[in-house]
């Protein structure tokens, strides 16, 4: 199963990301949206950020988890090669989910070629039918 396509938008990026599982789509969304900025298959492994976010929804939990990346590069300049140990969970009417984000610094070495400004609810859609697909739409 590839783990995501980007698709065509008129003024910014758009990807669908797939899974087994809950946990695998959001962290292929999370692959798909580093994607857009860097190739995250060239990025070394050497840095780890905890990943902790609650949300009401699945939708708000996707946006919260995918806008870490935004936020880890701004205040950081962390970018992400690899999503770990992703575990999501529903408790009391809230969803939590914790993950490891794995990495490198920005650095003369890695090549930015887009700036993801913010996750957005547009278009968002989040589907299981045997297998997971999660739909989003971000502000570049």
């Amino acid at each position: 199963m590839e783990k995501y396509k980007i698709l065509p938008h008129t003024a910014d990026g758009k990807f669908q990301a797939f899974g087994q599982t809950m946990e695998e789509a959001f962290a292929n969304a999370a692959l798909a949206t580093a994607s857009l900025m860097w190739d995250w298959l060239r990025i070394e492994k050497k840095e780890k950020h905890s990943v902790k976010i609650r949300g009401k929804d699945l939708e708000q939990l996707l946006l919260k988890f995918l806008g870490e990346i935004i936020y880890l590069l701004e205040t950081k300049k962390f970018l992400l090669g690899l999503v770990n140990e992703i575990r999501i969970e529903k408790k009391d009417e809230k969803y939590l989910l914790n993950a490891l984000f794995v990495g490198d610094k920005l650095s003369d070495r890695y090549e930015i070629y887009g700036d993801v400004k913010a996750i957005t609810y547009n278009e968002m859609k989040i589907e299981k039918n045997g297998h997971v697909t999660v739909q989003v739409v971000v502000d570049m």
